[in-house]
């Protein structure tokens, strides 16, 4: 059943897609970004609906309350697309980094240019590094939040990566929060495989870490050891105790 089923998601993925395309992106350009989060995070929405819907997932989303009230930067494991999407829903506005190839896709990346992403060419790590860091800090502070996967790609469940300190480094510059985000969504849906698999997706939200006053460094060593430790908890997959160690990758 589980490939009938992820036939079906896909379906009505790629239909949303170009529905929410011809009706949303036309007048987005002129809207307010906040106005325009909430028009274009209507696919959002439905992406994760018809996902737990089609393909038999349950979600246990913990944690919501503990986001603060202002900008943060949210700090999450990688582990497939889907939370690429719900991270959005998570504290709109929010600022994604990620890598600039996505915004070369027809409609979705179209949509995510309107959203202020902060696209990376991962090819110069240098410079990619130093936008991170000030256009980062810049968003922060026009009011949006900011997120990123510190493992700097897709990691498979199971598997383990070393943690890019940028967040950390925007969060402590802007004196702003991190918010630590664990879940085991590629466990329902693989990064690289079409296949969903039904069960619990469980995500967590943990309560914000202060930066004021800290480096980055310790603030990224708390925020490392808070996800591993629910990832420890949530995951079917058993965790390796230690990451690889090897050269740091922007996140993206």
């Amino acid at each position: 059943m589980n490939p009938i089923r992820s036939v079906i998601f896909y379906i009505g993925y790629v239909l949303a897609m170009l529905v929410c395309g011809l009706l949303f992106l036309p007048p987005s350009p002129f809207l307010p970004l906040k106005s325009r989060y909430r028009l274009l995070n209507l696919y959002n929405h439905f992406i994760i609906a018809w996902f737990g819907l089609v393909c038999g997932v349950r979600y246990d989303i913990r944690g919501r309350e503990r986001l603060p009230e202002g900008p943060c930067v949210i700090l999450s494991n990688h582990q497939c697309e889907w939370e690429t999407v719900y991270l959005q829903l998570l504290k709109p506005p929010v600022c994604t980094v990620l890598k600039k190839e996505l915004l070369n896709i027809p409609i979705f990346g179209w949509g995510l240019r309107l959203l202020h992403p902060i696209a990376l060419d991962r090819s110069r790590p240098a410079r990619a590094m130093k936008q991170v860091l000030t256009q980062g800090k810049r968003r922060l502070e026009e009011g949006l939040s900011v997120l990123i996967f510190p493992e700097g790609t897709r990691v498979a469940p199971g598997a383990r990566r070393r943690y890019n300190k940028s967040g950390a480094v925007i969060a402590c510059r802007a004196g702003m929060p991190v918010v630590p985000v664990a879940h085991n969504a590629g466990e329902r849906w693989p990064g690289r495989h079409w296949v969903k698999h039904p069960g619990r997706l469980t995500l967590v939200v943990g309560e914000p870490i202060e930066t004021v006053g800290r480096s980055a460094e310790e603030v990224l060593a708390e925020t490392e050891a808070w996800i591993e430790a629910r990832l420890d908890e949530i995951s079917e997959v058993p965790r390796p105790r230690q990451a690889p160690v090897g050269r740091e990758t922007v996140s993206g």
